[in-house]
This record gives structure tokens, sequence and C-alpha cells, in this order.
């Protein structure tokens, strides 16, 4: 079986166009079905760029949830038990968790109603305010619809996402004091949680970081600048054979197998062995585009990088986090 005939499993064929809460149930379905964890996410993601590659954001999404699952169980690594209390990595993982289960729990209808209007070749995005989606967005599917600027839809997706968790996730109230507000925000210097890697089976690491990741302007900054990387002519192809390649665990073995020997790893677990399923609910159910308005720079091209390679950064900064733990451990026995 090839790629798209396993992708196109994913998403059930419907031989002809139902009543419009009939579809709605079937969506509802397949976005409870694969918004499980991270791991369930990265995979759909995935298999819909591949049904449908006109639609890049997704690839970009998939590699991006990656990360997210790396930082996760980082978090359950040797190195970050010693680093940070159990309450602290509690809180960052749910971080990364509520961030991530909310974008797609946002993006999934959206996509999956793209797909039925190919399939049908019907536009059908008045189904969109169903699932909440902002206006923002329906205005922007519909340009898709007509134009087919691939790239604006990217940068549109890229905004959405980010404006999206801004109030529920970056300003809540429990996240903001006992995360972004709290002395373990200085991950955004020390650590690397605020860096993005796209590996390839020749072990190369290319990514970006953001700078302040409380900041809605850095993170569609950080989301730009990784879509035009994971898509440049040199890079696309290798990034996509090591996506194609290897079935997406949460721990960063998935990549480190690849890379230098010299490298240091950081032995997380997979994401699986360490993290129950999380039982979320939906309360964004406010159009974030009533009450913000658009930046033009937001649709600009960003200033990239120097130099995107990261293996030996990231290396470095796995040496400095082993040294940290070893000295706290230290203090800690001598105490």
């Amino acid at each position: 079986m090839d790629e798209f005939d396993d992708a196109y499993r994913l998403i059930p064929y419907i031989s002809d166009i139902k009543r419009s809460s009939d579809l709605i149930d079937t969506i509802r379905c397949l976005i409870l079905r694969h918004n499980q964890d991270n791991i369930t996410r990265t995979i759909a993601y995935q298999k819909f760029y591949i049904l449908h590659p006109e639609i890049k954001w997704t690839f970009l999404a998939s590699m991006v949830s990656r990360n997210a699952g790396w930082n996760m169980t980082d978090l359950e690594s040797d190195t970050f038990k010693i680093l940070l209390p159990d309450e602290t990595r509690k809180n960052l993982f749910m971080t990364y968790e509520r961030a991530n289960w909310s974008i797609f729990q946002d993006a999934y209808p959206q996509l999956l109603i793209y797909h039925y209007s190919t399939l049908f070749k019907e536009n059908m995005f008045h189904l969109l305010k169903d699932f909440h989606v902002s206006s923002f967005m329906q205005n922007e599917w519909e340009k898709f619809w007509a134009d087919r600027n691939e790239e604006r839809l990217v940068q549109s997706l890229i905004i959405n996402e980010q404006n999206l968790i801004q109030r529920p996730v970056i300003e809540h109230p429990v996240y903001k004091k006992k995360v972004f507000r709290s002395g373990l925000f200085f991950i955004e210097d020390h650590l690397h949680f605020c860096s993005v890697v796209f590996p390839t089976v020749k072990g190369k690491l290319i990514g970006a970081s953001v700078h302040d990741f409380r900041k809605l302007n850095e993170r569609i900054r950080l989301g730009k600048i990784l879509f035009q990387l994971l898509f440049h002519r040199d890079h696309h192809s290798s990034f996509r054979e090591f996506a194609m390649k290897v079935t997406p665990t949460g721990s960063r073995s998935d990549y480190e197998y690849y890379c230098d020997p010299s490298m240091v790893r950081t032995h997380t677990p997979p994401l699986s062995s360490v993290y129950k399923k999380v039982n979320h609910h939906w309360d964004m159910e406010s159009d974030w585009s009533s009450y913000t308005t658009v930046e033009s720079d937001w649709y600009e091209k960003p200033i990239m990088p120097k130099d995107p390679c990261m293996a030996k950064w990231f290396s470095h900064k796995q040496k400095q986090l082993k040294k940290a733990a070893w000295l706290k451990s230290l203090v800690m026995v001598n105490n």
C-alpha cells in the first residue's frame, strides 16, 4: 500500500453529499478520533498533507507537533526530573498539551471541510461556523478556494493558530501564573523549549528559535520562518524523507538515532509510556478576529536566520542541561 492509499484511509469516503448535520457529525467523530494525544495529531496532520500537498501548513503542523512531543517527553527524562520539580513539569506538559490540542481542535475541521469540498467539487466552507472557526479563517478559505494562493493560506493558518491560543492558553490565569510569569520561564534562555528543529536521516538538524514565546508577533514570525525552512528547495525532500520513514513516538530517539554519535543524547522515553490521554473541553467559542486587528506585517516575509543548522547548538544545550542537573544533584546530596 502506498503513502496516498494509506493516508486516504484516515478520512472515510462519502459517496454522495449527506445532509449537513450528518457531515458535521462525521467530522466531529474524526476530530475526536485524531485529537487523542500528540502522536495521533502528528500522524493526522502528516497523512492529510500526503492527501493534499497543496495545503502546506499541514506538513508544517506535523513537524512542529513532533517537536511538541519531544519537548513533552524531555520533561520525563532523568535530566529534567532533577532540574524541575514534579508540579513544574506537569504544568509545562499541560501548557504544551492544551495549546496543541486547541490548535488541532480548530484546524482539523477546517481541513476536513476542505477535503470534502474537493471531493464533492463544491464550496462547503459555510460549515466552518458550526465548529466555531474564526470569521478570519472562513474568509481565508473562501479566498483560497478562488485563487489557490498556497503561501497566503499557510500564513493565514499560522496567524489564526497563534491568535487562537493567545487568550485561552498564553494569557490564561493558571498558565500565566504557573508558567509564563514564574521563575520557570528561564527556559527561554537556558533550555530548548522555544526552539523547533527539523531532522533529516542524514543527521542534520535545521530550525529556528523564538525569543519570547509569550509574544504573539514572535510566534507568528517563528511560524513563517519555519515554513520557509521546511519548504526550502535545498531541504524539503530531506525533511519529507525523514517524516515518511520515521513513525513518531514522542521520543527524541526518533532523530537522535541518525545524528553524529558524538552528539549529546537526551534519552527521552516514548510519549505513550509516560503520559496518559488528557480529557479536554472546548471553551474557545469566541472569535479572536472579532476583537483583534490583523496586522499587515503578519503577511510580510520574515528575516531568515543566517545559519539554520542547529545540531551543534542543540548538543551544546544538552551539555549545559546535563551539567546543571549534575551540579544540582551534588547540592541535593550535600544538603
